[in-house]
């Protein structure tokens, strides 16, 4: 008698090889499975929820038309979270560079420092998430991605190296810089599903946009 093997058993390596093999609509659960670290990494950057809803949907795209160029030897959540980096990298240039030829953008950014809350803060329902958020975004981009990938995400320190592609030396160091600049912070009040929370309606929205633009059924 044959066994099926539960879907949500499948390691990411198991799901690409079947993706590979035909099974493309299992693509969605790879999306489902590495959302909630992607959208924590891109907030790190960006600090708007939708424009990193929209760079998540570009990783993936991206990630799915070279799965097949995807070595093994390192993980699939760091090349994702390396695809990320570099889209969340694009669009903060085509950012600035809008903002240089649109003088209303440039006003709008100036206003940005004074505004009491982000966009993600429509949903956080807890005064902990609040407390978080705005120490993590109160510090460097270089430290906070190191905190996020570090910290939250649970990668260790090689991973987090090739995710960001800076030296295990410097992963360190801005852990540590990044824990000094967060003080009390990090002991008293983070925890891992309140700092930048993934929903899934969000979840929902981005799998369907994306399978919608790859053409899988």
């Amino acid at each position: 008698m044959t066994i099926i093997q539960p879907i949500d058993t499948l390691t990411d390596n198991e799901l690409i090889a079947r993706v590979l093999a035909g099974e493309k609509r299992l693509y969605e659960q790879l999306m489902r499975r590495h959302n909630p670290s992607l959208f924590r990494l891109g907030m790190s950057f960006l600090n708007n929820d939708m424009d990193v809803e929209d760079v998540m949907q570009l990783t993936y795209i991206n990630a799915y038309q070279h799965l097949d160029q995807f070595r093994q030897d390192a993980a699939f959540g760091t090349w994702l979270k390396r695809i990320l980096i570099n889209e969340c990298h694009q669009h903060l240039k085509r950012m600035k560079k809008t903002a240089s030829e649109d003088l209303s953008v440039i006003e709008q950014h100036t206003d940005l420092p004074k505004a009491k809350e982000t966009p993600v803060d429509a949903v956080l329902n807890k005064e902990l998430g609040h407390v978080l958020e705005k120490a993590l975004l109160s510090i460097p981009e270089k430290y906070r991605a190191v905190f996020v990938l570090r910290e939250i995400d649970q990668l260790n320190v090689a991973e987090t190296s090739k995710a960001l592609d800076i030296s295990r030396v410097n992963v360190k160091v801005r852990q540590i810089r990044a824990k000094l600049m967060l003080r009390e912070h990090i002991s008293k009040f983070y925890a891992n599903d309140v700092v930048f929370p993934f929903h899934l309606v969000r979840c929902d929205r981005i799998v369907f946009s994306v399978l919608d633009k790859l053409d899988i059924k």
